[in-house]
């Protein structure tokens, strides 16, 4: 049931119903003609094509500003909390298409403000030391030098605070507590942070003198933010920034999004080949019970976590994913086969990343932003 599942910034569980989820945030569903205008600029990645990346709001207006010459600025971000798995990089790596395909700049925030307040095991040092940590990751993924801004709020807070309290002084207490579910229990901390993660959308404008249009791109799950930064954004000043949105990473144990506390079904980018290999052999699968009876009457790609790894991100080519799940459907592949060729893709990825990590921490200060 649709009812069932829950999707906000500090919380999601259940089933996620995509459909839904649109009209309960009331945003709009990237359709046919938006990905003719994308077209123009770039090949349209594979998350467009199969609705992985599914929802905007203004993304038509952002496209209209840049035909016109005026570039948009990209605007993400991660809170620090630990390390960086599969489902943190999905985004990242549409987020580069698009740094790649427009040729813009991105803003990339790391929230270790967030991160403390909302996690009581974790110190300003925790979260500091897992800012640092995570960017490496940001780099490895090959974002643009020059043109790739890092930066820890509590590092950039000189700039940063002035547009915060103008942010805040528009948030009444009651939206806060409306979009996000806060009662008194929530210390006061976490109910201004919402000031501070608008900010980032309006920094490329306080930078240039001029209003400049922003696109954020994220999962879907952290749209109540930013619906909070577009209703304040015009009486500040500044344009009401875009954003484009990802389905959540699935797990590997068949439901929910991949998610730092079930290590089991979440791989991270410091895992090894063996623990990878380990962790997808263990995968859920729409298999059939016996090899006998998979043989006669196929399994259920539409439920497989190892199917979705690959239709979410590892293999990005349309007419081999159909093939595989063809095959999946007619019983000419076993779930076996599936999880080994998945492992192998994974595995060299994690891999070559791992390589640029290590070669990341040579340039990090290249990519910085600091006051």
């Amino acid at each position: 049931m649709a009812e069932d599942f829950i999707v906000t910034p500090y919380q999601v569980s259940g089933d996620i119903d995509y459909d839904e989820l649109v009209k309960r945030f009331g945003t709009k569903k990237i359709d046919s003609n938006l990905l003719k205008r994308i077209s123009k600029h770039g090949e349209i990645h594979s998350m467009l094509r199969r609705q992985i990346v599914y929802s905007h709001r203004d993304l038509e207006w952002i496209l209209n500003e840049y035909d016109k010459g005026n570039k948009f600025v990209l605007y993400t971000g991660r809170g620090p909390s630990g390390p960086v798995h599969l489902g943190h990089l999905m985004p990242w790596v549409f987020t580069k298409y698009l740094q790649d395909v427009f040729d813009v700049k991105l803003y990339f925030q790391m929230t270790d403000d967030e991160k403390f307040m909302f996690y009581d095991k974790l110190t300003m040092e925790d979260t500091k030391k897992w800012g640092y940590e995570n960017a490496l990751d940001v780099i490895a993924m090959g974002f643009k030098k020059g043109k790739t801004k890092i930066f820890l709020d509590t590092e950039l807070i000189k700039t940063m605070y002035p547009i915060a309290i103008r942010a805040a002084k528009k948030i009444n207490f009651s939206t806060v507590k409306a979009v996000f579910g806060f009662d008194n229990s929530n210390n006061i901390g976490s109910i201004f942070f919402t000031s501070m993660q608008s900010v980032p959308a309006f920094l490329e404008s306080e930078f240039e003198g001029k209003n400049v249009p922003c696109l954020i791109p994220c999962g879907i799950d952290q749209d109540p933010h930013f619906r909070i930064t577009r209703d304040i954004a015009e009486g500040l000043g500044y344009y009401k920034p875009a954003l484009i949105h990802a389905k959540l990473m699935p797990s590997l144990g068949g439901s929910g999004k991949m998610s730092s506390s079930k290590a089991d079904t979440t791989i991270w980018t410091t895992d090894s080949a063996k623990t990878i290999k380990k962790k997808i052999g263990d995968a859920f699968t729409g298999g059939a019970v016996s090899v006998e009876e998979q043989r006669k009457s196929g399994g259920d790609p539409d439920v497989c976590s190892v199917f979705q790894y690959d239709q979410y991100f590892f293999l990005p080519d349309d007419k081999a994913l159909q093939e595989l799940k063809h095959k999946c459907k007619t019983g000419a592949i076993l779930c076996g086969e599936c999880k080994q060729a998945l492992a192998d893709r994974v595995i060299t990825f994690i891999e070559h990343h791992q390589e640029r990590r290590e070669k990341a921490k040579d340039s990090i200060e290249d990519f910085m932003l600091r006051d």
